[in-house]
């Protein structure tokens, strides 16, 4: 048997590849399905299986792709509404492929219909030896209980204990755990690096996985969970139908600098994907920095409205593609285009750009001592309560569409992160919002910690 894990960074994101004979199996897939095809082709297999562990709210599948493109079956679990063919598969389900035996866990929880997937390789053992767990389970955390139109939250949760405590923590505890998600992901609140696990690893160090009663364990689950990006229904939706092929999407088309400006003038969106610091030297006034170098996808779709049709700035062709590729990958499927020769087209059409400051953090510890200084920590609120400076105040990067933090438009406002992207976007958010004066904190909290400079653990100030 073949197996092989792959992991999207933008989405935090891990599908799966499963090869035994000359068939393949693909769980989770992402929309762009072509490395799928190509690894099965490296193996000599043709994929005739791919397993949906739920319907995915935080990225679109390529699932209906594989399946037209392959003639492969789709496999999702009971009562999910599903609508793009696949067959329906409840508890004790087994599929047989070559020496390879996966069986079907009914783990509802994170959504009613989720499942997981015991793995067996009967070539080696005839025991169990990994557990595909969607978001069931995560390294360090469980999937969040708020996605579902049909069951509360509470309900929900109550779902996600007896799943975890009937299905998951029976197995043995040498099993591997390969979840869906890792550090980053919004299908849960604290997820952890490691890319997988074992029951026996996450029985004894998984927070989730220590609360003793039901009931304790819905009000932990349910409470101060992270806002629910707009973008989540809509692409749960998308998966229940099936997606288009990315092929079919229409190329981008050049916009001039003129044209930017009155979609901004309205009230329209440009996303500048290149990195803080060349945002930070020269930007479109207006305009919110999402560099390509971290979680752009994720962010874009928690920060910009579904149907803003944005506008992409970046400095090359490669850049606008990979943009269009991760946004389409959560469904932004972009309609307006990119900005003609970038920010140096603006500044050729005669357009004044804005720059932002950035500060070394023992810059920004000395203003400190000195004087009294605005700082603003837009990390969520785990990181917050783990360690913060004690001057900031705390408002969430992911609730600046919901409301901009409320602060004084005229006063010099230091912003920071764990590491320098999520600030560079709330300085661009601030910047366009109206305040005069942002200050980007260069490293953010980890420069900070590394530093030796003073931090506080404690119950979050409001902002």
């Amino acid at each position: 048997m073949h197996f092989e894990q792959f992991y999207l960074g933008c989405l935090a994101h891990a599908s799966y590849l499963l090869v035994s004979g000359e068939e393949a199996v693909v769980v989770d897939p992402q929309r762009d399905v072509e490395i799928y095809l190509e690894a099965a082709k490296r193996h000599g297999a043709t994929i005739r299986h791919v397993f949906e562990t739920h319907l995915h709210a935080d990225f679109v599948s390529g699932h209906n792709e594989l399946a037209l493109r392959t003639g492969a079956k789709i496999y999702i679990g009971p009562i999910s509404g599903a609508t793009v063919p696949h067959v329906a598969v409840h508890d004790g389900f087994e599929l047989q492929v070559g020496t390879l035996r996966i069986k079907v866990l009914e783990t509802p929880g994170h959504t009613p219909e989720s499942i997981c997937l015991l793995v067996t390789d009967e070539e080696k053992s005839s025991q169990p030896w990994a557990v595909l767990t969607g978001d069931t389970l995560f390294v360090g955390d469980v999937g969040r209980p708020d996605l579902s139109k049909a069951f509360s939250a509470p309900v929900l949760a109550g779902m996600l204990f007896d799943s975890l405590h009937k299905q998951l923590l029976a197995l043995p505890d040498d099993v591997i755990i390969y979840p869906g998600h890792g550090a980053g992901s919004l299908c849960g609140r604290n997820l952890g690096t490691a890319r997988s696990s074992t029951i026996r690893i996450e029985r004894l160090t998984n927070y989730a996985l220590q609360i003793k009663t039901r009931d304790e364990f819905i009000c932990q689950l349910t409470t101060n969970l992270p806002p629910r990006p707009d973008y989540f229904p809509q692409d749960a939706q998308i998966n229940r139908t099936g997606a288009p092929a990315l092929s079919d999407l229409p190329k981008l088309t050049a916009i001039k600098a003129e044209d930017l400006k009155q979609i901004l003038r309205q009230g329209g969106v440009a996303i500048d994907v290149r990195t803080a610091d060349e945002f930070a030297a020269a930007h479109v006034p207006g305009s919110i920095n999402i560099p390509l170098s971290g979680q752009f996808a994720s962010w874009a779709g928690t920060l910009v409205d579904l149907n803003a049709r944005p506008v992409l700035i970046a400095d090359a062709p490669e850049q606008l593609e990979e943009a269009r590729t991760r946004l389409a990958r959560i469904g932004l499927d972009l309609e307006r285009g990119f900005l003609e020769d970038g920010v140096q087209g603006w500044a050729s059409a005669g357009f004044e750009l804005e720059d932002f400051e950035q500060i070394q953090v023992r810059d920004l510890n000395a203003r400190l001592q000195s004087e009294v200084t605005r700082v603003l920590d837009v990390r969520r609120t785990a990181e917050w309560r783990a360690g913060h400076i004690g001057a900031a105040i705390h408002h969430p990067l992911d609730g600046f569409k919901a409301k901009l933090p409320d602060l004084d438009r005229n006063e010099t406002v230091f912003v920071m992160c764990k590491g320098g992207y999520r600030s560079s976007i709330a300085c661009s958010l601030l910047q366009r919002g109206g305040l005069k004066s942002v200050i980007n904190v260069i490293g953010g909290f980890d420069a900070w910690s590394k530093a030796g400079l003073p931090i506080l653990a404690e119950d979050m100030v409001a902002a």
